[in-house]
């Protein structure tokens, strides 16, 4: 049988490190949607533009104030 004190403090290491684990891939997938998202907009614009269309990404221009 384990002892107390080394069993759990085993225990303890080994889910932090699994947290820890599972930390990494969530945060290398959440960066992996939006760079595919973002890479999805850049190829919209670019193939708009080689279709020779010129209002691609239209410019807002704020409303002026009197």
């Amino acid at each position: 049988m384990r002892g107390n004190g080394l069993g759990e403090h085993e225990d303890a290491e080994r889910r932090t490190a699994a947290l820890m684990g599972f930390i990494v891939i969530l945060v290398l997938a959440i960066a992996g949607v939006v760079l595919v998202r973002e890479l999805g907009k850049k190829a919209a614009l670019e193939d708009c533009l080689m279709a020779g269309r010129r209002n691609c990404a239209p410019i807002e221009v704020p409303l002026r104030q009197p």
